[in-house]
């Protein structure tokens, strides 16, 4: 009792009770869709956000080629959710590997340790490579892949002691948003604002088939410089710029100008990698290799965040030394996560499949046949088609780009169809997961068509 008559709780009850009553105070109730958009909308900073855009769309959950609203709307996802997924949306599959490895390791130190999981992954794409590509370099995203490789050519001839120290990329190139990735992209308003922190690139046409020739010849000259470190392209379709393609004949000359000259041949495979073109590589439509490659997106499925660079045992030999100023310093905290390595490893066995790789066939005759039916449309500008991947791009009363107006309606236009596609200005794409089947896809042409009925 304390001098009040009052029964005094010792120290130790007191702290239990008020602990109890902090912990049942602080127990996260369950938000409403209208307070989740409500914080979302005034906090959530997101990627290439629009101001025409007022609210992002909540997503419940998602499964198959369907994204679920918790109203229950269906909207059918025929861009892959930004080009990642490949086997549909919670894929049972590779969420139970997931699952089991959370359980078992889900994160080391990748230096100086590492798992069976990034082991058993390298294995695997070694397996599906060019031939030439023996070593493989883990980072976390697309962008990071290019920066490694990027890296990797620079101190290639830093450790040789060759002063080569500059890069030739492809006119309207994207290869990430970090800054060295930035810099071998083409220049426009996306990095305007960061002009004057990147670095000089020598920049050859993009080769349109009118073209290639003169193209050539550009290549030709820079590489006779002998200041070339690298060359870097995205191969056979240039992904943001408006799904543009290019001939494999052309990728090859330049490629075999650049092996005569000893150019260091970065191939950027984050889009086109793991079946979209209708190879499990884009560079497997040529017949020369290159001697970095760069994966992201696909590589798990869509399932988790990772990106890898592979290169060829003569680039990774400049590395080896007993003198530590030529080690590679670059490296990420979550370098080779197993979760990460674990889903790549699931996606990996659903891509090898006979029924992934016929999925992939049907859809690439789907889209050409498609490409046929609408060609001579009085709408149509150009219409192109490779693997997977299929680009219309609209007649509009202004040029041709991602800041071409007629972006907002074609976007709001398909989602009062549930269907997602994203434009890149006046063009659309699609790069459908694998699983969807044609009815689906019939549903997105019919989508198309119907923009302009009558016509």
């Amino acid at each position: 009792m304390n001098q009040n008559g009052q029964r005094h709780l010792g120290i130790n009850t007191a702290k239990t009770l008020n602990c109890k009553l902090r912990t049942e105070n602080s127990k996260p109730k369950k938000m409403t869709p209208a307070q989740m958009l409500h914080i979302d909308q005034n906090h959530v900073w997101h990627p290439f956000d629009l101001v025409s855009i007022a609210q992002n769309i909540l997503i419940e959950k998602a499964s198959g080629v369907y994204l679920y609203t918790p109203e229950g709307r269906e909207i059918l996802d025929a861009i892959g959710s930004w080009w990642v997924n490949i086997h549909g949306h919670s894929n049972p599959y590779i969420a139970e590997k997931v699952s089991h490895q959370l359980h078992k390791l889900e994160h080391v130190i990748f230096a100086g340790f590492t798992h069976e999981p990034a082991i058993q992954l390298v294995k695997n794409l070694l397996t599906i490579l060019p031939d030439n590509q023996q070593k493989v370099f883990f980072s976390d995203n697309g962008s990071t892949a290019t920066e490694v490789a990027i890296k990797m050519a620079f101190q290639y001839w830093y450790n040789k002691g060759e002063d080569k120290t500059q890069i030739i990329a492809i006119d309207g190139a994207y290869h990430g948003d970090t800054f060295g990735a930035m810099s071998v992209g083409g220049r426009s308003k996306f990095n305007e604002p960061f002009a004057p922190y990147l670095f000089d690139v020598a920049f050859i046409d993009f080769p349109n088939g009118n073209n290639d020739t003169a193209v050539l010849d550009q290549f030709q000259i820079l590489a006779e410089s002998n200041k070339i470190a690298a060359f870097i392209y995205e191969p056979l379709i240039q992904g943001a710029a408006g799904m543009r393609m290019y001939a494999p004949k052309t990728l090859e000359k330049l490629l075999q100008i650049a092996n005569k000259h000893n150019i260091i041949c970065i191939a950027d495979e984050v889009m086109t990698g793991f079946g979209r073109t209708g190879k499990l590589f884009a560079s497997l439509h040529c017949i020369t290799p290159p001697d970095i490659m760069c994966l992201s997106k696909g590589i798990t499925g869509g399932t988790m965040a990772m990106g890898v660079t592979t290169c060829t045992s003569k680039i990774y030999e400049a590395f080896v030394s007993e003198d530590i100023y030529k080690v590679f310093f670059h490296g990420h905290s979550y370098t080779g996560n197993p979760l990460a390595c674990t889903a790549a490893n699931a996606s990996f066995d659903l891509l090898m499949k006979e029924e992934c790789t016929k999925n992939i066939a049907r859809i690439s005759l789907a889209n050409k046949a498609f490409c046929e039916r609408i060609l001579s449309k009085s709408w149509i500008q150009n219409v192109r088609t490779l693997g997977t991947v299929m680009a219309i791009e609209f007649k509009t009363d202004s040029a041709t780009s991602y800041f071409n107006n007629f972006r907002d309606q074609l976007y709001q236009y398909f989602l009062s169809k549930d269907i997602l596609l994203r434009p890149l200005g006046n063009i659309i794409y699609l790069i459908p997961p694998y699983i969807i089947t044609n009815e689906e896809l019939e549903r997105v042409y019919t989508a198309i068509e119907g923009m302009f009925e009558g016509e």
